[in-house]
C-alpha cells in the first residue's frame, strides 16, 4: 500500500489554496505567465486568474504582479510572498508526510502485507553431494 495525501487550505468560502494552486504558481514562476501555466495544466484563463484571486483574497496578499503587453507582450511574475508562501508549503507538505508515514505504521501495520516466508525443503538431489 502507498500513502497518499492532498493537503488544502479551507476558509468559510471554501479551498482556497493545495496542490493546483500551488502548481499554477510553481507554473507561472517557470514560463512567466499566467495564461501559459494555465494552458500547461489544461485549465482555462479565467479558471486559473479565479484561483489565484480566491488565494489572493484568502491570504490578503498579492500572489503574483502583472506585466502588461508591450512589444513583447505582458507577463506575470511572482511576489515575495508568493515565493515564501511555497515554501512554506513545500515544508508543511514534506514534514505532514513525514508523520503521516509514521502514523500509518502505528495505526495500520497489521494490515500491511508482509513478504512471503517460505519453509523450503530441500529437493532430493540437493541432500547428497556429489
Amino acid at each position: 500500500m502507498n500513502l497518499k495525501m492532498n493537503i488544502s487550505f479551507w476558509n468559510d468560502e471554501g479551498r482556497f489554496f493545495g496542490p493546483g494552486p500551488y502548481r499554477l504558481l510553481k507554473g507561472i514562476e517557470s514560463v512567466g505567465s499566467l495564461r501559459a501555466a494555465a494552458k500547461e495544466m489544461e485549465l482555462s484563463y479565467s479558471k486559473a486568474l479565479s484561483m489565484v484571486q480566491r488565494a489572493e483574497s484568502a491570504l490578503g496578499f498579492a500572489l503574483i504582479q502583472r506585466k502588461i503587453g508591450g512589444k513583447h507582450g505582458g507577463g506575470s511574475c511572482l511576489t515575495a510572498k508568493a515565493l515564501e508562501l511555497m515554501d512554506c508549503y513545500e515544508q508543511y507538505i514534506q514534514a505532514c508526510n513525514q508523520q503521516a508515514e509514521r502514523l500509518y505504521d502505528v495505526y495500520f501495520e497489521k494490515f500491511q502485507q508482509k513478504e512471503p516466508t517460505f519453509n523450503r525443503q530441500p529437493r532430493n538431489w540437493e541432500k547428497h553431494s556429489i
